[in-house]
């Protein structure tokens, strides 16, 4: 990992069911256990305001400026937070995000752009979620859109290990928010 991403607290959102051992985020803890995961309380029960609420509670534990690397439902949560204002949040790494409408919180969703650097990562094959609807949700949210090509929902069934493709854009991602802090 370069020392760009050291100087960040790096906070993992899980999706529905918490990322199991298979999934790249449980990887990414696995392989850099500074990584943390923001927690719920029921991982099974998709409720924006709860899961939003942790995501903030993590933030405002943190004594440096942190980046989130968040998975459909918590992606979320996780730009729901970010809209309220949240202190000590660096950047926001948005893998797959679930469709909004799918829970009747595209409202709360339908915020302008968002004032930290974010990447919003879609899928050709995203069950959850278009790319076309992946890249209108970043344009909306003024995030750049990277299109990670036929990967299905970016998760555990898309096999892709350790993610070194998405470890590369948390790099950059991180080397963008140290330059705007």
């Amino acid at each position: 990992m370069g020392s760009q991403l050291q100087d960040f607290r790096v906070l993992v959102a899980p999706g529905l069911g918490g990322s199991g051992a298979g999934h790249w985020q449980t990887r990414w803890q696995t392989l850099h256990p500074w990584f943390e995961r923001i927690g719920q309380r029921d991982w099974d029960c998709p409720d924006l305001l709860a899961w939003s609420a942790q995501v903030g509670d993590a933030l405002r534990r943190s004594a440096r400026p942190a980046i989130v690397v968040a998975h459909s439902f918590g992606c979320l949560a996780t730009v729901h937070r970010i809209a309220a204002g949240v202190p000590q949040l660096a950047g926001a790494l948005l893998v797959a995000p679930a469709d909004p409408a799918k829970f009747g919180v595209q409202h709360e969703l339908a915020v302008g752009p968002l004032p930290v650097p974010s990447v919003v990562v879609g899928s050709e094959n995203d069950p959850w979620l278009s790319a076309g609807g992946a890249r209108d949700w970043s344009a909306r949210w003024g995030s750049e859109f990277v299109n990670a090509g036929a990967l299905g929902h970016i998760n555990a069934e898309s096999r892709l290990g350790d993610w070194p493709f998405g470890l590369a854009l948390l790099e950059m991602l991180a080397a963008r928010a140290a330059l705007e802090r």
